[in-house]
């Protein structure tokens, strides 16, 4: 019996979420700066002369206006090793939901601008010479090749993709900003105008797996002369592009709770992730770490943010694409989802206790809002990389994917993914005290 029980529940939980508007920013969305892509194979044409894509969305915050909002760029390309001309930049948007469009605004003000420009971004710098290891700014030339590094980025010490992979972020009530990096894993503390105020902090091995006493990937700086990636995976006890992929800011403001997307090394449980647990008055971590089961050790998380004190979104999800509803896709999307967790209820194997609140591949779109691609009243959001959610009230969500310029193909088969940008009413309201 509760095998019948269970697919009338999860049907019942996916209708009862409905998709209320969507907007779409073309992937071939470009922005003033250096030449980038000179080290990324695609089937664009490369390299961007002065110009960087806009894309890779990781995180997402509140913007200077209503309606708009941050967005934080991921390392660029998708590895240290093809990045390193990629500046990491927060952006600033708003999408248009009565047109479907996604315009760019001014950084400071909110107000639309007509293209991505200087002052729609903020680029993250170590002007104040605060990083502790050589970053690209400082080199001649950029790493196994014989271009020469960007006189601006030189000049700005602006931090690349080949630094940091900024995957996650928040701000503060001083109006500074938090971002979660994946190759350290770091916390960077980062001032108002993108400077590093501190020293990136790496995680220490709290839980003591393996013999290491931080929580190092095989990209941590650490690790730059061994002699090859096989070294640099041994010697690491987390894998590749499974550093901080979450990043939550607590009602009160005065914790981070930082996600790993996968599993330590010497970790049984291979579906067990960790959420750490930050003190931003001691910029410290408490010791405090919360184990969070995926629902197969080969799944990920997307993103973590918080809507009280003690409770917290995650999206979690395969690492397949496509409609599944489309047989054009062969190996097509299977798990996509959104879940709800409160690190004060865990379960007997003390992992934090999940509640389903939304079917990504099974939205209910009764007005057509998907357009063509809403089949039989129903949407789905298909990526293979969905890394973005926001609460914008108590019974509405924002969810946007990060489109893996121009890698991943999740809605029209031999097509690059767009950025797309989707609101999703619940039927019940959520306990929402701040806004993040």
């Amino acid at each position: 019996m509760p095998a019948l029980i269970l697919p009338v529940l999860l049907n019942f939980q996916t209708l009862a979420a409905e998709l209320v508007g969507r907007a779409v920013l073309p992937a071939d969305t470009f922005a003033p700066g250096p030449t980038t892509g000179q080290f990324k194979n695609t089937n664009r044409t490369v390299p961007f002369i002065n110009a960087q894509p806009v894309q890779g969305f990781s995180g997402i915050i509140l913007g200077p206006k209503v309606g708009t909002y941050l967005v934080i760029s991921d390392n660029g390309f998708g590895s240290k090793a093809n990045s390193p001309d990629y500046v990491l930049r927060i952006y600033a948007l708003e999408p248009d939901f009565s047109t479907g469009q996604v315009r760019a605004v001014n950084f400071q003000t909110g107000e639309r601008l007509k293209n991505f420009t200087r002052e729609s971004f903020l680029e993250l710098n170590d002007k104040r010479q605060k990083v502790n290891f050589p970053i690209i700014a400082e080199k001649k030339i950029y790493p196994g090749s014989s271009i020469s590094v960007s006189p601006e980025i030189a000049k700005n010490r602006f931090l690349t993709g080949g630094d940091f992979d900024t995957e996650s972020f928040r701000r503060l009530s001083d109006g500074t900003y938090w971002v979660g990096d994946e190759f350290g894993p770091f916390l960077l503390h980062v001032g108002q105008n993108g400077e590093l105020l501190d020293s990136p902090i790496p995680l220490p091995n709290l839980r003591a797996n393996g013999k290491l006493n931080f929580v190092k990937s095989p990209d941590n700086p650490e690790f730059a002369n061994l002699p090859d990636d096989p070294a640099r995976i041994a010697a690491a006890n987390l894998g590749g592009s499974k550093g901080f992929e979450g990043l939550a800011l607590n009602a009160s403001g005065t914790k981070l709770y930082a996600m790993l997307e996968g599993a330590l090394k010497d970790e049984q449980v291979r579906s067990r992730l960790l959420i750490n647990e930050f003190d931003l008055a001691t910029k410290q971590y408490t010791g405090k770490v919360f184990s969070y089961k995926l629902e197969n050790p080969n799944y990920a998380i997307g993103d973590l943010t918080a809507i009280n004190d003690n409770e917290f979104l995650v999206i979690e999800r395969d690492n397949k694409q496509g409609d599944p509803n489309n047989p054009a896709f062969k190996t097509p999307a299977q798990f996509k989802r959104l879940y709800k967790i409160n690190i004060t209820s865990l379960d007997k194997q003390g992992f934090v206790k999940k509640e389903l609140l939304v079917d990504l591949l099974g939205i209910s779109d009764p007005k057509g809002i998907g357009g063509n691609v809403t089949k039989n009243s129903i949407f789905t959001f298909p990526f293979v990389t969905i890394e973005n959610i926001l609460a914008i009230d108590a019974t509405t969500l924002l969810v946007i994917n990060d489109n893996n310029y121009a890698d991943t193909i999740g809605r029209y088969p031999g097509q690059a993914d767009n950025t797309e940008f989707i609101k999703i009413r619940l039927d019940k309201p959520l306990n929402l005290f701040k806004s993040q």
